[in-house]
């Protein structure tokens, strides 16, 4: 038995590393190599209620850049091959290949466990962050309208919040936005990798296209909602370069401040980057990783706080003295919006007590 790799259309990888807390595993038979491209087994998404007591996560990172946290979905379709939240599958004895981007969990009664936690005593308001692990415009919240509907409890309750997407989506929620911009209770980050509409439909491929997220920064900075942008991941050697034109492509379609993030590859990711590489750009696989390692201390990842959202070395420093001074050039070094607590109220409506 083999463990086979095989580039899958519409996928961002193509195998299912074993879980490393699951005594068993399944592996493919080497012979599917042979297989037509037509006739290999596409794998399905499927979506998994998610039964979550709570919705409002917590961390005590200090390079996060947030506290307070809402994700209405675990795994996601979007199919990012770089993703550092892939190993959060294995929590559910799942693999961080295919398994996080096809077998997704959605916690339905997000917005009602949302508006619990609003109306409790015990709650006092925070900014919450929307997508601290996974998209909340991924492809099945245009159905299922979660991130939607929590952003109603928040807006109502009047509660500040950040969100970070890759998808276009998150134009249709303009409306809400816009409510809640005009009490400084909103930022919105679009998540752009690169400007290269084919690596980003290999690297990224479910995500919108470099185009539309930009399209996206112009829409909602049009309806005077605070819009920004996130360079991330950034991978030296293969989209480095490109920080000075994607900042200044989003400058000029209306964000107002940006970031940036080098690219993690923590535990079961850095073996998936490996191999996508290898398929995609077997050119520059060693230049790239040699770079990451440079940056990551002789390795693929870093885990230590203070330094595993920035990199050490020589190509770090590089990296950040290039968007230094792009987001200067771009007008994009300002801080991120701040954003207030002081209108926030809690949920209308009776609630019920223990007793009753």
């Amino acid at each position: 038995m083999n463990t086979v790799s095989l580039s899958i259309k519409g996928r961002g990888t193509a195998s299912n590393p074993p879980n490393p807390y699951a005594p068993l595993h399944v592996e493919t038979d080497g012979d599917v190599l042979d297989w037509p491209a037509d006739e290999r087994p596409a794998p399905e998404t499927v979506y998994y209620r998610d039964t979550a007591r709570t919705i409002i996560a917590h961390n005590d990172s200090p390079d996060v850049g947030f506290t307070y946290s809402i994700n209405a979905y675990r795994g996601c379709s979007h199919g990012c091959v770089y993703c550092y939240a892939r190993n959060s599958h294995s929590f559910f004895g799942l693999s961080a290949g295919l398994d996080f981007e096809t077998k997704i969990f959605v916690k339905e009664d997000a917005p009602e466990l949302l508006r619990k936690e609003l109306a409790s005593d015990k709650y006092k308001p925070v900014t919450l962050s929307i997508s601290g692990v996974t998209d909340c415009y991924q492809p099945v919240e245009r159905k299922l309208q979660l991130t939607r509907r929590c952003l109603e409890v928040l807006s109502e309750c009047r509660n500040p919040a950040g969100v970070i997407t890759k998808s276009h989506l998150v134009t249709r929620d303009i409306d809400l936005f816009k409510e809640m911009a005009a009490i400084d209770t909103v930022v919105v980050i679009l998540s752009v990798t690169t400007l290269d509409k084919d690596l980003s439909a290999r690297m990224e491929p479910r995500a919108s296209s470099p185009a539309r997220r930009l399209a996206a920064v112009e829409a909602l900075a049009e309806a005077g909602v605070p819009v920004g942008v996130m360079v991330a991941p950034v991978v030296p050697g293969l989209t480095d370069h490109e920080i000075p034109a994607i900042l200044s492509a989003a400058a000029s379609a209306g964000a107002k401040t940006a970031g940036f993030v080098p690219v993690r590859l923590p535990l079961d990711v850095a073996p998936l980057f490996e191999d996508w590489l290898a398929r995609h750009y077997p050119d520059r696989r060693d230049k790239v990783l040699n770079r990451i390692r440079s940056m990551r201390g002789g390795k693929l990842n870093d885990s230590n706080f203070h330094t595993r959202m920035r990199g050490e070395g020589v190509f770090a420093d590089h990296i950040k003295s290039i968007f230094d001074v792009a987001s200067r050039r771009a007008g994009l070094d300002g801080p991120f919006p701040e954003l207030t607590t002081e209108h926030f109220r809690r949920p209308k409506g009776k609630h019920m007590t223990l007793f009753e």
